[in-house]
């Protein structure tokens, strides 16, 4: 499959200034021809950040420390923020610091009302329309997605969902992470594409070899997505990048039908 001619944005709405087709920077953005198996994360990717859904997600991690802690949230959140930033996921810093019981703080911060999302049958007939596998990759719990994806109407179309816990609790970006990944999942790196919003979890995909793609996201709290903002075209490690899943992945299936 040859790469869609779709832009990615950066977060104030530019366009950035290369092109999301392989091609336009030659032989290093890597396209779809041997794709057959197409890796998506979660939050903020398989659905647009406008719906704020993670928004919930974001505030209970706060109010879980601030119990564990017994501080005010306003410092709760403040750790929250600065054990993302410094490990990666707020739950490896707590886990590295605190020892907590991870499977508790998963159940908790995932305990969530899903009315802002809907069902999505566009997205659901771009998915039918990849050839090979589909596979959910997340830092959250499997739970989590099976209930995401199930309202999107989409959960029957993965072959699986790889949660943290599957990883041993070893959270993207770290390259270690996306080993047990591949490894679990039997995944042919050069014949993978990973989907993601956060720009620093492409890195390790790309270095094994897969084909990245950069889902622009609204919800901006991570210093690697401010950074977007002063790109004038895209990082050696993301292939393509757009606004618009959905659309990215039926300009795929229309380009070669």
């Amino acid at each position: 499959m040859s790469a869609p001619r779709h832009d990615g944005r950066d977060g104030v709405g530019g366009t950035l200034a290369a092109q999301s087709a392989a091609g336009d920077e030659g032989a290093s953005r890597r396209g779809f021809d041997s794709t057959r198996v197409w890796i998506f994360d979660l939050d903020n990717t398989l659905y647009p950040s406008a719906c704020n859904l993670f928004a919930e997600v974001d505030w209970r991690m706060a109010s879980f420390i601030a119990e564990l802690l017994s501080i005010p949230l306003e410092h709760a959140r403040y750790l929250q923020k600065r054990y993302y930033h410094d490990y990666g996921t707020t739950l490896t810093g707590l886990i590295k610091l605190h020892k907590i019981d991870p499977h508790r703080f998963l159940e908790y911060v995932h305990d969530i009302d899903l009315t802002p999302l809907t069902e999505a049958p566009d997205l659901a007939r771009s998915l039918a329309a990849l050839p090979g596998r589909r596979i959910i990759y997340t830092n959250g719990s499997r739970r989590h997605a099976e209930r995401v994806a199930e309202k999107l109407g989409v959960l029957h179309l993965m072959e699986d969902i790889c949660d943290i816990a599957a990883c041993d609790f070893i959270a993207k970006p770290s390259p270690d992470a996306f080993k047990r990944m591949v490894e679990r999942h039997g995944v042919p790196a050069r014949e993978a594409a990973m989907f993601e919003d956060m720009p620093h979890n492409l890195e390790a995909p790309h270095t094994l070899g897969m084909t990245t793609v950069l889902v622009h996201s609204d919800y901006m709290d991570h210093p690697a997505q401010q950074k977007i903002r002063t790109w004038r075209k895209l990082p050696e490690h993301i292939h393509h990048a757009t606004d618009d899943l959905t659309a990215f992945l039926a300009a795929l299936s229309a380009e070669n039908s």
